[in-house]
């Protein structure tokens, strides 16, 4: 029963509106003022940030801040594949048939999940993670890989949460919600880099707009407000860094795995 009417009060709470009400307030001066506590209740490494806490001028600005220059060591390697952020690995393996396999009880279909796009295909037989970031995380998104964007796809959605609970309790959260789909080639394959909004959070963007390639570890987005990120590799062409698994803490730039064409 109580669980029924938190899925409830998840649907309810989902709606665009209530994100942007919630992404206002977080862009106002007013909300200054909260950012202190933000940093204390969340034991935010606060000196790692570019600037010191009391330079922002919202929350939404200090949420989405950068970091000081060498705070992230960049996987290096001309077929490295590097986290494109801090964050919890909540799922990852091999990818089946277009099938994303048991991410917190759940499957996932990769032609829902990138909506129906013809870059599916590359990936039907690839390998995924699921990176999950929680308030306490760098939310700035960077390139995992060195290459060039050859498609951008946006889909508005809803913004339900992508935390434990709504992971598990709600259906298909990561196809359901607001998506800012990168498509990167590089040189030992594709990848796709799927930011996946959240409840409070509408808003995904792009660091550059007219940026159409990286090297790893460019900035290369941002939320505003935490998320998950799913990252896909193109079919055959990747191998994980051994010992990595779910459950592992990752920080952008940590070595993922490596990318070779067979």
């Amino acid at each position: 029963m109580v669980k029924q009417l938190l899925r409830l009060m998840t649907e309810l709470s989902s709606h665009r509106w209530l994100s942007r009400l919630m992404g206002a307030f977080s862009h106002s001066r007013l909300s200054r003022f909260l950012i202190p506590t933000f940093i204390r209740t969340y034991h935010i490494p606060a000196a790692e940030a570019e600037k010191p806490s009391g330079e922002y001028q919202t929350l939404n600005e200090f949420f989405s801040r950068r970091l000081k220059p060498g705070m992230r060591q960049i996987a290096e390697g001309a077929n490295a594949v590097a986290s494109p952020v801090d964050a919890l690995i909540t799922a990852m393996g091999e990818i089946h048939s277009g099938t994303i396999m048991n991410v917190k009880g759940q499957d996932y279909l990769l032609e829902e999940l990138l909506n129906h796009s013809p870059h599916q295909e590359l990936y039907k037989k690839g390998f995924f993670f699921v990176l999950y970031l929680s308030p306490t995380d760098y939310h700035r998104i960077h390139s995992p890989l060195t290459g060039r964007r050859i498609e951008s796809d946006y889909i508005r959605g809803r913004a339900y949460p992508v935390n434990e609970f709504g992971m598990r309790h709600m259906k298909s959260v990561l196809s359901r919600n607001e998506r800012l789909i990168t498509y990167i080639a590089g040189a030992n394959g594709e990848a796709a880099v799927v930011k996946v909004g959240a409840m409070n959070v509408s808003s995904i963007r792009y660091s550059d707009e007219q940026a159409d390639q990286w090297l790893i570890g460019d900035d290369l987005a941002y939320f505003e407000f935490g998320s998950t990120v799913v990252l896909l590799l193109e079919n055959g062409t990747f191998t994980p860094r051994p010992g990595l698994a779910e459950g592992t803490k990752v920080r952008m730039g940590e070595l993922l795995g490596t990318q070779s064409r067979p």
